[in-house]
């Protein structure tokens, strides 16, 4: 006799499990603990096998006697419905460790191992903000030309078109990190060349002009704010690095004795350890500032707040506004460009030496990167010189007396 939803609930537990039969093989088994299973007896290649449906009441009666149905259809067509539920659980692992969000998450810890920690999580929170709510669960095969472009549209709309660019570069790699491990046939992000709006790519505001250089050296000089934001604004022209980098420079990174700063690769861009030769005018500089930081033993650069933090991000740019300086006409990060323009249309170094120097991916000729000692000697005569020259820059200004504390709108006005 068929069961009711009634008798069902009704059921109560014994000491051993029991069943309620619904026909057709199809019975739920009560325990003693009082769960209800749903289960199909049935028979196959002449051997008499259970088939488990799910738990009652979260597998209704209805869905139950669906189940067994499916299941008789399976023998009917000589398939074991408990193999062919197997399977399916086989299939649908693969799917999801196949799926993009999947695979994305794969090519991302392989790649984290040469990124910086700063780096690494930019593409994370990338990936899980603009391509898994929308493509995540899909396997790559089953992602279209025009589905991905829907991705990417919809962050260019939001006004982010160098993100979508550079969210669409992610994916090329994920692809064909896919294709690499037989799990896509072809990286599809090349069918979208065209399709998003051009980037137009904006450069770090800097001063370039060697004289407005050496006016803007004399302004840092003379600022009247805290000791260690001038000091860090005095060094990072000499050692134009990243202004993440400088500001969280440590002490145990310095070596006076050979007059290097090594950063670790955790804190670089690229994930590669970075030497940087130091002037004997930022050596003088760093001995001051120890005698303010140094016993502390962490920060170069520590923030106003305390020691354990470095200096704030926007320490600098403040500063900057206080002279005068728009952001229009520079930033922290201009230094670098700054040294760039400077080094090889003025001083003629060798370009590699400079490139090397800002700790850009440089190669050789067989396309084999350089190592961070690479051209070192080279690099240390480059940085003395570098030095040497902008202090020739700042000592003009001073003879000519043209030095002003206030800049107008730009660096040229007096």
């Amino acid at each position: 006799m068929a069961l009711t939803d009634t008798q069902i609930k009704n059921a109560q537990p014994k000491e051993k499990p029991y069943k309620l039969s619904d026909g057709r093989g199809l019975y739920i088994e009560i325990q003693p603990s009082g769960s209800k299973y749903w289960r199909l007896k049935y028979r196959f290649s002449a051997k008499e096998k259970r088939l488990a449906i799910g738990v009652y009441p979260r597998v209704t009666l209805k869905a139950a006697r669906k189940a067994c149905s499916s299941a008789k259809d399976l023998l009917d067509q000589g398939i074991d419905p408990t193999q062919a539920k197997k399977d399916k659980k086989i299939e649908l692992a693969t799917a999801h460790s196949n799926n993009f969000e999947a695979i994305a998450l794969e090519w991302h810890k392989q790649q984290s191992a040469k990124w910086s920690v700063s780096y690494t999580t930019k593409v994370l929170r990338a990936i899980e903000r603009d391509l898994f709510p929308y493509i995540g669960t899909l396997p790559l095969d089953q992602i279209s030309p025009p589905q991905l472009l829907a991705v990417f549209k919809r962050i260019e709309n939001r006004g982010a078109t160098e993100t979508a660019h550079r969210v669409k570069q992610i994916t090329g790699q994920v692809y064909r990190y896919a294709v690499a491990t037989g799990r896509a046939q072809r990286d599809i992000t090349p069918d979208l060349k065209g399709a998003l709006a051009t980037h137009q790519t904006k450069h770090f505001p800097a001063i370039t002009e060697p004289e407005k250089v050496g006016k803007l050296l004399c302004l840092i000089d003379g600022y009247e704010g805290t000791s260690t934001v001038r000091a860090a604004m005095q060094l990072a022209p000499l050692v134009f690095v990243r202004p993440k980098e400088l500001r969280h420079a440590e002490w145990a990174e310095i070596d006076f004795e050979i007059a290097e700063w090594r950063i670790p690769a955790e804190k670089m861009k690229m994930g590669v350890d970075h030497i940087v030769p130091l002037s004997r005018q930022a050596i003088e500089i760093l001995e001051e500032q120890r005698l303010l930081t140094g016993h502390w033993g962490g920060f170069v650069f520590p923030s106003v707040r305390g020691p354990k933090r470095p200096m704030s991000d926007n320490a600098i740019l403040s500063a900057f506004r206080t002279m005068g300086i728009s952001k229009e006409e520079m930033t922290g990060h201009g230094f670098r460009a700054m040294a760039r323009t400077l080094l090889d249309e003025v001083l003629g170094e060798r370009v590699e030496l400079v490139e090397h120097q800002l700790a850009h991916a440089v190669k050789d000729s067989l396309g084999r990167a350089y190592n961070r000692t690479t051209h070192l000697p080279q690099r240390k005569l480059m940085m003395q010189r570098w030095a040497d020259y902008l202090d020739q820059l700042r000592a003009q200004q001073t003879r000519n007396n043209i030095i002003t504390h206030i800049f107008r709108n730009n660096l040229g006005a007096v």
